[in-house]
């Protein structure tokens, strides 16, 4: 018992630190909009893929029709809940960070603490919506071990875009750049925190496991319909992302063949 909550805690935590990475790789790098749109689009296709040929299947697969759908809805409800009560669409403001820094299009900047607090509402938001995809690698862990790391590794390619969108305006608004990238990288510890509390529930009732794996997949299908792919179109480029979606499902029959 022990030894698995480690192990789910050292996933969810490498999945959460990868929004700290997108952090450093926007301050440093500034990924332009045709890679941010195939990144976008490969970690949609990774979830999309991922959940209904595994998660959901397999929800089904043990304990009935009635009992998956009833997790995937609650966990797109939930999802829905907390993008209606904390809305974080970020691809607006980060292209606008861009903007300002390179210095094309040129235009004064007004009051640097709109962007600090741009910054501050996306961070708050972000680690709301990482709580729930704690739950989504505890549940693929519990059931399967490898599972449970091809999760980790969808979770943390979607996280690299939000941690993006947290730490440029932060330091558009005047923060320096460690503290940018801190930021971003706090934002992501709501993940292991997630997957602690689902890890225990599961562990006392293994029945909860089929119920976790499609909420899982609900939570995963609302994150790619709601914020991935929209987000991902915004920045033109709209050939970039559906490259990406179809690399990211060759990419998850690859994981899944190799890690069956």
């Amino acid at each position: 018992m022990v030894s698995s909550i480690v192990d789910i805690l050292v996933l969810s935590a490498l999945a959460g630190l990868a929004t700290g990475l997108g952090g450093f790789v926007a301050i440093v790098g500034k990924p332009g909009r045709k890679t941010l749109g195939f990144l976008l689009g490969s970690a949609a296709g990774i979830m999309i893929t991922l959940s209904f040929l595994k998660l959901l299947a397999e929800a089904w697969r043990i304990s009935g029709l009635y009992l998956a759908a009833s997790g995937f809805v609650t966990g797109s409800l939930l999802m829905f809940t907390l993008d209606f009560l904390l809305p974080h669409r970020f691809f607006a403001v980060y292209e606008r960070g861009m903007v300002d820094r390179r210095g094309t299009r040129r235009r004064r900047i007004r009051g640097r603490a709109r962007f600090l607090k741009s910054s501050m509402l996306i961070a708050v938001g972000i680690s709301l919506h990482n709580f729930p995809e704690g739950i989504a690698v505890a549940s693929g862990y519990s059931y399967l071990p490898r599972l449970g790391l091809v999760i980790a590794i969808a979770m943390a390619l979607h996280n690299i875009p939000e941690g993006m969108a947290i730490s440029l305006p932060a330091y558009i608004g005047g923060a320096s750049k460690s503290s940018a990238v801190r930021l971003a990288l706090i934002s992501g510890l709501a993940e292991p925190l997630g997957a602690i509390v689902a890890s225990l529930l599961l562990e006392i009732s293994l029945s909860l496991v089929p119920f976790g794996l499609s909420l899982a997949s609900g939570v995963m299908v609302f994150v790619t319909l709601d914020e991935l792919i929209p987000v991902a179109h915004e920045g033109g480029h709209e050939h970039f992302t559906p490259l990406g979606v179809i690399m990211g499902c060759a990419a998850t029959f690859i994981l899944l063949g190799a890690l069956s």
